[in-house]
């Protein structure tokens, strides 16, 4: 029986010539990440365990970014952890205030993910760097603890569906689009520990920041990874990133998958993602006018340059309703100055937005945009859950770049087709 990417990859890892899905594995990790909140936590559980160094001090990530800047002294203390650990043990991958950025777009910013690699990191959306035909995946700090210490980790091998792209994408439909509408499909359980493998002809007309955006939401539909395969695209993006030698996998012809699914990007329309699930998604058409108080785009699913470039068109020239506060976050120091060098951050103040320092902030409820109670923001995030954004009362809708700022502008949730 032919296995998919996921499980070649993982067998690989593993020293296996090949795996099958339930198999329980021992493999070994290419990189470990963890971010303030949940590196101390694993910090703390290596040293009780009596682990006195690193596996490898250049494959050990951890990036202050979801309360960095410290917003209190509580966090002040979590990134205290982490310097501390870094420092004793020369740390080279340590991203602190000035050279940090949200930690799933700066690790490929940076070349520390890449094809055929296993990577882990306590935190769900670590499953991100599957757009670059890797195994990623998030893990517990008690896991990552282990991970630092020894560089393995242990698995169980998933099963896998396949999302056979076809189609050109129209105007204004991005990855967001892409995922949700997945995620409106399959539910959030849809793909319960198995691996999303993404093929067809239709993954051509993705960009990167397009298939990183659909990676790091495959967690919202219960995946334990997203995976894309390696094509001409992913081969310029590391090009200058990544100066390792790299291994390509691809799904066997034979490879078995639970579930095929075939998805039209010509069909796509703007879609966004209701309040308290990520699965209870609409067109921008079926919604009526819903009033929002609030427009973050940014995060580590929509804080790219690609996003930041897309707002900016929609925003040029025009200004964000008066009741609309609208906070702009590019998602790395390097997107923020390339927003600065391209006049982006011009045009986002210009039309009465505020641009951030590069965090998490809003998304999990942390700072910089916390909802009252009764208030609705359109988000580029990935979670909508009950209070994630701050009051239990709010609201929280899911969208993609181009409808967030055209919401911004007319006061309600639209398409950027409305502000014609």
């Amino acid at each position: 029986m032919g296995m998919t990417m996921s499980q070649k990859i993982l067998a690989h890892h593993a020293g296996l010539e090949s795996v099958v899905a339930g198999q329980l594995i021992e493999a070994n990790l290419d990189l470990t990440l963890a971010n303030d909140i949940t590196g101390p936590v694993a910090i703390r559980e290596m040293e009780k365990a009596g682990f006195e160094k690193v596996f490898d001090r250049t494959k050990i990530a951890l990036v202050m970014d979801h309360f960095a800047p410290n917003k209190d002294i509580k966090s002040a203390q979590q990134c205290k952890v982490c310097r501390d650990f870094s420092r004793k043990h020369d740390i080279v991958n340590f991203y602190d205030v000035g050279d940090m950025g949200v930690e799933h777009a700066l690790l490929p910013e940076k070349g520390l993910t890449a094809p055929g690699e296993l990577i882990i990191g306590a935190d769900s959306h670590t499953c991100t760097y599957g757009a670059l035909g890797a195994f990623s995946t998030g893990v517990g700090s008690t896991d990552l603890a282990a991970g630092m210490a020894t560089g393995k980790a242990w698995f169980k091998v998933p099963s896998a569906i396949k999302f056979v792209l076809k189609g050109k994408k129209a105007p204004w439909i991005s990855g967001k689009d892409v995922i949700l509408h997945i995620i409106g499909k399959i539910g959030v359980d849809g793909a319960l520990y198995q691996s999303m493998e993404f093929t067809g002809e239709g993954v051509s007309e993705l960009s990167m920041d397009d298939r990183f955006t659909i990676c790091n939401m495959a967690i919202e539909a219960g995946a334990k990874n997203g995976i894309f395969p390696v094509d001409e695209k992913t081969m310029e993006y590391i090009k200058n990133r990544v100066n390792r030698e790299i291994t390509v996998f691809e799904a066997d012809a034979d490879a078995e998958y639970t579930a095929t699914y075939e998805i039209d990007l010509s069909a796509l329309r703007p879609t966004v993602a209701c309040p308290h699930l990520p699965e209870n998604t609409k067109t921008t058409d079926e919604l009526d006018k819903i009033e929002v108080q609030q427009a973050v785009i940014g995060s580590c699913t929509n804080g790219r340059i690609e996003d930041m470039r897309i707002a900016a068109e929609i925003l040029k020239g025009r200004h964000v309703a008066r009741d609309v506060r609208t906070i702009v976050i590019p998602a790395t120091q390097e997107v923020y100055l390339q927003c600065i060098e391209e006049g982006l951050a011009k045009i986002f103040i210009e039309a009465g937005a505020i641009v951030s320092t590069p965090t998490c902030g809003p998304c999990l409820g942390g700072h910089m945009g916390i909802l009252a109670e009764g208030e609705r923001s359109i988000s580029t995030t990935n979670r909508n859950f009950v209070g994630r954004m701050g009051h239990i009362t709010s609201e929280i809708y899911l969208s993609s770049p181009a409808v967030a700022a055209a919401s911004a502008v007319k006061g309600y949730i639209c398409s950027p087709e409305d502000l014609d």
